[in-house]
């Protein structure tokens, strides 16, 4: 079970998804979990994340658990933070993003 406010996830930029695969696959022995033509999931990398094929960063996207989204949403918000992506539903979940005082991009998601 993830725990509260930790880090449980990181999403890479994909771009096209098969070459990157191919090389994971042969350089670290790394196998995935495809979810769509546009998301691969890592299946035993020894972290969870995946390839996102429609992301526009260049850089990964670290993504925090919460026990409760719309709490966490509304702590960020208090803080100031720039939410980048409204709350929205994705297979397994809900999530939102949010850019930090430094610019950088975060995500906070849920299962519930």
């Amino acid at each position: 079970m993830p725990a509260h406010h930790k880090i449980d996830y990181i999403e890479f930029p994909g771009g096209d998804l098969n070459p990157l695969k191919d090389f994971y696959s042969k350089a670290f022995g790394w196998s995935f979990i495809d979810y769509g033509p546009t998301y691969a999931a890592l299946a035993d990398a020894g972290i969870d994340g995946g390839f996102d094929a429609d992301s526009s960063s260049a850089k990964p996207l670290v993504i925090l658990y919460s026990d409760n989204l719309e709490a966490s949403l509304a702590q960020v918000e208090a803080q100031g933070a720039e939410i980048t992506l409204a709350i929205f539903d994705f297979p397994g979940g809900r999530r939102f993003h949010f850019r930090d005082p430094s610019g950088n991009e975060l995500g906070v998601w849920s299962d519930k």
